[in-house]
């Protein structure tokens, strides 16, 4: 039997909440801080099942990672070249950041490893990061020619590439920064629009040497990396289904401390604001190279907007609580460019097209987005996560407008990114 919540209507969000640390900066905050020299600091480490299956990959590899008493996660950095050959197979879980970055760092060592996910993970592309690997001289086999997990690594001499990227994917980016960091000559990447910068961000606080440029990076090889302290921000995405949340719900204020802005990543609060909502930015300031605020939004009237070009990677996390807004709003929203939803953790178009369709939306699917007639209220239903976290908390955000309650089935696929979701949700309900 899996876990399932039911959800009731709300009549408002108040108060003010943390959300947790951001999900793609803990990720890369083990990466650089196993491969830096000295020992790395990490405040705000998001203990999500993602970011521990990319803890646990460190360690498998010789790294020494504890959590000292005051929650701060220290890394005693190995350097560059001083991780090991891990003894068993490296299990990826649900995450495919940890799978694609990892296994763009994997290509360079000089060893052999072999990286699974679960039931999920398996199913999704790995292509787009083997092939331009494989171009630098990578040797990684796997099912499906190497498009799906689990895939098989023998680490070999690396030489850097010029690599034009048919889509905008920071994972794609990261895995060909990371083997760039061992290969023989510069490595750039070319994007048709700008991805989430983290990895370029962290690299250079790390002390890599790294040069953007409108569409696309460079990094030089061979650097030496030094243990930093970081302070993770809160994660924009987990923060997003609480912006969302109080916009729809009459009533409702809410303040949500310490959110990550990164220009690459703040899509959401633009595409908000274009429906109309009310978001305010206070006391902006930069931590450990990263821009964050607190958010403060109010109720709104929502109406129906266009998204598509390069907004689109800029909020690509973010479409399943989006669309959300998008089925209350008045007037009609129209997503497009967004073909990548249908490669996430399930094809989220479809998905959503579904589980809205049951709450009483007006959803159509289109072969990259969605259009969407705003209602005036949701319904009462039975509606499924598909093991997916962001379809599950999306559902929850939908439940809180419905005229009555909401079941939604496998939550505890939640603890991915946002553990701690549920119990913020209860404590802001009027």
């Amino acid at each position: 039997m899996t876990q399932s919540l039911t959800v009731s209507p709300s009549r408002g969000l108040r108060g003010e909440i943390t959300v947790p640390g951001d999900k793609s900066i803990s990720h890369r905050s083990i990466m650089l801080g196993s491969l830096a020299e000295g020992t790395t600091c990490v405040h705000g480490f998001l203990e999500g099942e993602d970011n521990l299956s990319t803890l646990k990959a460190f360690q498998a590899m010789g790294v020494n990672i504890t959590r000292r008493s005051d929650g701060v996660l220290e890394i005693e950095g190995r350097g560059l070249h001083g991780l090991r050959e891990p003894a068993d197979v490296l299990d990826c879980g649900n995450s495919g950041t940890t799978m694609r970055l990892m296994t763009g760092l994997l290509a360079a060592q000089r060893f052999f490893s072999v990286l699974t996910g679960d039931q999920y993970l398996r199913k999704r592309p790995m292509k787009r990061v083997v092939e331009p690997l494989a171009a630098m001289g990578a040797r990684i086999w796997g099912r499906d020619g190497a498009a799906r997990a689990p895939l098989a690594i023998n680490g070999a001499a690396l030489r850097g590439i010029e690599y034009r990227s048919a889509i905008a994917s920071a994972q794609v980016k990261s895995a060909l920064l990371l083997a760039g960091l061992y290969a023989e000559g510069e490595t750039t990447v070319h994007e048709p629009h700008l991805s989430r910068d983290h990895s370029e961000r962290m690299l250079a606080f790390f002390g890599a040497e790294v040069r953007s440029f409108a569409g696309g990076v460079t990094i030089r090889p061979e650097p030496r990396l030094e243990g930093r302290e970081v302070r993770v921000p809160g994660d924009i995405s987990s923060a997003a289904f609480f912006l969302v949340a109080a916009l729809i719900t009459p009533g409702s204020e809410l303040l949500v401390r310490n959110v990550g802005i990164n220009p690459t990543r703040s899509g959401i609060l633009d595409i908000l604001r274009s429906m109309g909502g009310d978001l305010q930015l206070l006391d902006e300031r930069t931590l450990s190279g990263e821009p964050v605020a607190d958010v403060l939004v109010r109720a709104s009237a929502l109406r129906g907007v266009e998204i598509g070009g390069d907004l689109v990677p800029r909020a690509i996390d973010e479409f399943p609580v989006i669309s959300v807004a998008a089925a209350l709003a008045e007037g009609t929203t129209l997503i497009r460019d967004a073909q990548e939803l249908r490669v996430k953790e399930t094809d989220r178009i479809a998905a959503m097209v579904g589980e809205l369709g049951s709450l009483g939306a007006r959803v159509e699917a289109l072969e990259d987005g969605m259009r969407i007639e705003g209602v005036a209220g949701l319904q009462g239903a039975r509606v499924r996560s598909h093991g997916d976290h962001r379809i599950a908390m999306s559902m929850a955000v939908a439940a809180l407008r419905a005229a009555a309650p909401v079941t939604i089935e496998d939550t505890a696929c939640t603890a991915t990114s946002f553990p701690n979701f549920w119990q913020l949700l209860e404590q802001v309900r009027a």
